[in-house]
């Protein structure tokens, strides 16, 4: 029986041979990175890359998919480990930070780019890069208990003023929410070619399309 047996059932086989053969690209593998790229792989996506040059720490275990032994090894690494451990699925991950002078290499033959960098020149970098090659690109934020799942050509990349260094509060049933939302979004992108806009709010778990 296959891994994704319940998922084909969902979805059918011509919708999961879409997702095998569609390439994503992750940058980050934090709270939302990570558990987006775990979610696409065991939803069917085999042809991903995750990008994150942070090393995990204590304070990543209550929101982000690693252990404790995991503690001081990079992120993208351990990610790229576990989801093999788990599915059998090779990710091509890392362990750098995206900037303008890497952009094009780190994110070349991307059917399509996920931001989920909590800064602001990662982000920058994406969307300039995307922006320039017309690669599709979806940028996913949180902020206190709302977030926003926003694709390219509609998203502005905040001032670098409001860089946060992950000391901000987060809880894990927004991470998981809003990662639920953006993998849905991903899933539709890959199947039909629709872009969603949208926001959520954990306050009354409203998800909203995004008013543009």
């Amino acid at each position: 029986m296959s891994i994704f047996f319940h998922k084909q059932l969902y979805r059918s086989s011509a919708v999961m041979s879409l997702l095998k053969n569609f390439s994503v690209t992750v940058c980050g593998a934090g709270a939302l990175g990570a558990n987006i790229a775990e979610s696409l792989v065991r939803s069917g996506f085999c042809q991903l890359r995750v990008i994150d040059r942070d090393r995990i720490e204590k304070r990543s275990l209550s929101t982000q998919p690693y252990y404790r032994s995991d503690i001081g090894a990079f992120k993208a690494k351990i990610l790229a480990n576990n989801l093999y451990r788990v599915l059998g699925v090779s990710i091509d991950a890392h362990s750098k930070e995206l900037t303008p002078a890497n952009a094009d290499r780190l994110l070349a033959n991307s059917a399509v780019a996920i931001d989920t960098f909590d800064n602001s020149v990662g982000p920058q970098a994406v969307k300039d890069y995307c922006t320039r090659v017309s690669i599709p690109c979806l940028h996913v934020r949180l902020a206190a208990d709302y977030c926003e799942i926003i694709w390219n050509q509609h998203y502005r990349v905040p001032s670098a003023a409001n860089d946060r260094v992950c000391d901000y509060p987060l809880a894990r049933n927004l991470v998981m929410l809003t990662v639920a939302v953006a993998c849905k979004v991903i899933v539709t992108f890959a199947a039909t070619g629709e872009q969603q806009n949208l926001t959520c709010a954990i306050g009354d778990f409203a998800v909203q399309p995004l008013i543009l």
